[in-house]
């Protein structure tokens, strides 16, 4: 495959994988995310790969969703399938939790809505002190995707991740701190350093123990992730899709002002 948004490559035992369409501040659309699959599975059966660390830009990590592109469908009429984007970024973070090697995100600016999921899969997050966390879904009409909820849940705890689901208000980078979110924070001029100093010590260090600890892991917290995005996940964005709030709230957040939702 041609990377057409990533940039990958692979030095010192550790393969770097950033997100790079600045265009849309790394929106997670299909394209992105066929090509987030292909490099953490190439990443992952490259004998000359330890450790994976996945990075966007300084403005932002992932803006999540294309909103561009369901504000323009739903001008012109057409329908707005989600099923295969809905797939393609379930596959995707559940493949980060399964797979042999470990993976470090590095987060600075906005990680929003499926951006912030993504960044949640990985098994260290090294954040700027910019870093700010959005489960954005909400604002859209739209319930949480690419895991979002699990993770969070799993991670954070039901009442935490209500809180931010449900309002949608910014985790901010010393928060996810405190929080246990985040291994790390740092300056945004400290980030790359950081991250790549502990990337390379994990290179290093027993990676058949560690392949055997993330399926420890896999096995103790997310044993039934699969079925939940298939059976949980899809079904509730489908849902949320078709609404009249979905439209809503996408032409709102196009046009700078606030949504008027109506529960239709």
């Amino acid at each position: 495959m041609e990377f057409k948004k990533l940039v990958y490559k692979v030095e010192n035992k550790v393969a770097t994988i950033q997100m790079n369409y600045q265009s849309n501040l790394n929106a997670i659309d299909e394209g992105m995310a066929e090509e987030l699959l292909y490099a953490f599975k190439l990443a992952n059966t490259d004998e000359k790969v330890n450790v994976v660390v996945i990075k966007g830009l300084e403005k932002a990590f992932s803006a999540g969703g294309d909103i561009r592109y369901f504000y323009d469908r739903i001008q012109a009429g057409g329908p707005i399938d989600m099923s295969k984007l809905i797939r393609l970024v379930g596959q995707l973070t559940d493949y980060i939790k399964r797979m042999d090697k470990l993976v470090i995100a590095a987060v600075s600016g906005a990680a929003a809505g499926a951006g912030a999921s993504l960044a949640l899969s990985a098994d260290f997050i090294v954040c700027a002190d910019t870093a700010k966390f959005f489960m954005a879904f909400v604002k859209l009409g739209l319930a949480t995707d690419t895991g979002g909820m699990y993770l969070l849940t799993k991670q954070l705890g039901e009442k935490l991740a209500m809180d931010l689901s449900i309002t949608g208000r910014p985790l901010v980078a010393a928060e996810a701190k405190e929080r246990g979110l985040a291994y790390q924070v740092v300056s945004l001029a400290q980030l790359e350093e950081v991250t790549m100093a502990l990337a390379s010590e994990l290179a290093v260090g027993p990676t058949i123990a560690y392949r055997e600890i993330k399926k420890q892991a896999y096995a103790a917290a997310f044993n039934d992730y699969q079925q939940y995005l298939q059976k949980v996940e899809a079904s509730a964005q489908a849902i949320c899709s078709q609404t009249e709030d979905f439209a809503e709230g996408v032409a709102a957040f196009i046009e700078k002002r606030q949504p008027v939702f109506k529960g239709k």
